[in-house]
């Protein structure tokens, strides 16, 4: 992250950032709501829909409130997006909470209520190095991640619908993977190759609030636990970064310096009928938890 807003000013990975309406990809910026046709924008490559378009959350300032409790800290966010924002329909009222508490768990509380049918995908593209934010690349962490499938892209990174069984790939990670070991495989597999190494979403085992993830890092012995109530978590091991701003160390990030779970429904979900919906109805309430516990 980086000591000021103006690090944030240009688009650099969605770094530390709130993502909405609908994080993740949606194919050709097209899709249908409750028999209305949306038409959103093409922001990534003129081809889909990234991370709620050309301005998403992550370049609204939010109302905030510091709320000081016992044994805990909070800031609510409250943002109101009105009917037609970035195309999509009804004014839709958000409320994320961040909530620091004593045992060193980072608690992400997500609520949002709309007038319409519309779709909400909220998540967080905070980015993780256990070993401390200047320190470089990312390749010797573990991480494990409980789940027995996950979503297959095609080459431009967009669901095809197919969940894939993880036996015997590199996205095994149910048993813990030092993730040097999975980028070395990522030659002999066709879909590391296409997100230059991970960059998925991971179908997750059980359901409501549970663990779904240990990251861990060898020299600081630094250990973080993901919980989430959510169906799914992306993968993305920073492949990308391409920063020019240096961030708080006056390092400037490169490549695999980070990682992120983001928490949300499956990619392009609103056109896979049989993935979990992430239409919010009218009137209903948007209800979901995070929580990264450090130890």
């Amino acid at each position: 992250g980086y000591s000021s807003v103006e690090g944030y000013t240009p688009l650099n990975g969605y770094i530390g950032a709130l993502i909405g309406r609908v994080g993740n990809r949606i194919a050709n910026g097209e899709c249908t709501v409750s028999g209305q046709k949306l038409t959103l924008a093409k922001n990534e490559n003129g081809i889909t829909h990234l991370h709620g378009g050309d301005v998403g959350f992550d370049r609204k300032f939010w109302d905030v409130t510091p709320v000081e409790g016992i044994c805990e800290d909070s800031l609510i966010l409250k943002y109101v997006s009105p009917d037609g924002e970035e195309n999509y329909p009804g004014t839709l009222t958000v409320r994320v909470t961040y909530t620091w508490n004593d045992e060193c768990e980072l608690k992400l509380h997500y609520e949002a209520v709309c007038d319409q049918d519309t779709i909400v995908n909220l998540t967080n593209h905070a980015y993780f190095n256990l070993e401390g934010e200047d320190s470089g690349s990312i390749e010797n962490h573990t991480l494990s991640i409980d789940a027995d499938r996950y979503t297959v892209v095609d080459k431009n990174c967009i669901s095809t619908g197919e969940l894939r069984p993880v036996d015997g790939t590199p996205f095994d990670m149910r048993k813990g993977v030092r993730l040097a070991d999975g980028f070395a495989r990522q030659a002999g597999d066709e879909q590391m190759t296409i997100g230059q190494g991970y960059d998925h979403n991971f179908v997750l085992n059980g359901q409501g609030l549970r663990q779904i993830a240990v990251l861990s890092a060898p020299i600081s012995g630094r250990v973080m636990r993901v919980y989430t109530n959510k169906p799914g978590v992306q993968l993305y091991t920073g492949n990308m970064i391409d920063c020019t701003v240096p961030g708080k160390s006056g390092r400037v990030y490169q490549k695999r310096d980070a990682l992120c779970l983001e928490t949300q429904f499956y990619p392009d979900s609103i056109n896979h009928p049989d993935f979990p919906s992430c239409v919010l109805k009218a009137g209903e309430k948007y209800d979901f938890t995070t929580i990264y516990a450090f130890s």
